[in-house]
């Protein structure tokens, strides 16, 4: 099916991976065919313009079940869900090595249709030849033990971008809980592995994401890291205070670094009173786009969508098939080309060969 978009799109996060996965949460659909479940399939990404992106393997708790809108917490001004606790190390391993296993699987699978990208070089040849490309992505590292030996093993199976955390603590660090309105300044920061851990990752080029990570956290990588700062599916703070935005100190950070912020879609990260009404329209998105251009530059922002997530997306959009809508709204907002091109492609492009060191 042919885009209507001639930009093509590379997205920060998805968690499409885990619906494949998990049928419950999917309902059951292929990747190859075009469903009216999720957010992505390779038919609509191909009628979106979806070049490619990030695809996370997530590590759910086999102790509970996935939270819901009935665990909210209302409060006076807004609401928080219950603290996340952390989960077996050694599930997760085994959750991921077997999610990673898909993924490998449905490459093969597709028959050159999609490609598990490495190197900056491989992605641009994936744009040139129509591949969708998949960047393997964890978010959350508990799958990986304090001395890193899986880190080095999963590095070789591809892996090329890592959240620290999730919103939950591991033997790395501490993740924001879910509040609104509050600070993501939430607990303390890196721990030794973890601080390890982002040594590592700047050798072997693997990017760090630090969409879910408290503040002390942050700024424990800003200090660390000779890599870009990046935060591959977030909003601004200052348009919808939940702890899993960045403060203009964050943003101003990120930018010092020639780092990047992936726009997440998420509604309840997007409007200032964290509703998400799916009739919301995607001037909230353009608007954080607005304020990150201003903050970061026009160089350091990107889509950074979080489709599959469980999450709640504006109804003009809906779902990866949408996205020309919002090239659309970005370009009679004011948008050149030029800007375009760097907002869907070509600031994720720079990031990454800054980061893979190529």
């Amino acid at each position: 099916m042919t885009s209507l978009n001639s930009l093509p799109i590379l997205d920060g996060h998805n968690d499409t991976l885990l619906h494949l996965y998990l049928s419950e949460r999917g309902g059951g659909r292929s990747f190859f065919t075009h469903s009216e479940n999720g957010h992505i399939d390779l038919p609509r990404a191909r009628q979106g313009g979806f070049a490619g992106g990030f695809f996370a393997i997530f590590s759910p708790d086999p102790t509970q079940a996935q939270p819901g809108r009935e665990d909210l917490i209302i409060t006076d001004n807004g609401y928080e869900l219950p603290p996340f606790p952390a989960i077996d190390p050694a599930f997760a391993q085994q959750f991921t090595i077997a999610v990673g296993a898909s993924l490998f699987r449905l490459e093969a699978e597709s028959e050159g249709q999609i490609k598990v990208v490495r190197t900056t070089n491989e992605l641009v040849q994936c744009l040139q030849l129509g591949i969708l490309a998949i960047i393997l992505h964890f978010e959350g590292a508990e799958a990986i033990d304090a001395d890193l030996d899986a880190l080095e093993v999963f590095y070789q199976a591809g892996l090329r971008s890592l959240g620290i955390v999730w919103s939950r603590p591991n033997a790395f660090g501490h993740g924001v809980p879910f509040k609104f309105p509050h600070s993501p300044d939430t607990g303390p920061g890196l721990t030794a592995p973890g601080r390890d851990l982002v040594r590592v990752c700047n050798r072997l080029g693997i990017l760090l994401d630090l969409s879910h990570i408290n503040e002390q956290g942050f700024w424990d990588v800003a200090r660390l890291s000779a890599a870009p700062l990046v935060a591959t599916h977030s909003a601004a703070h200052s348009l919808c205070p939940s702890t899993r935005n960045l403060t203009d100190e964050q943003l101003d950070a990120i930018k010092a670094s020639e780092g990047m912020v992936g726009l997440t879609f998420e509604l309840a990260n997007l409007r200032e009173d964290a509703d998400d009404d799916p009739n919301t329209p995607l001037d909230v998105i353009v608007r954080h786009i607005d304020y990150l251009v201003e903050h970061v530059g026009i160089d350091g922002v990107g889509f950074g969508s979080d489709f599959d997530g469980g999450i709640t997306v504006p109804q003009e959009l809906g779902d990866v098939s949408g996205l020309p809508r919002l090239v659309a709204a970005l370009r009679e907002h004011g948008y050149d080309e030029p800007d375009l091109r760097k907002l869907t492609l070509e600031n994720w492009l720079r990031v990454l060969r800054l980061t893979w060191r190529e």
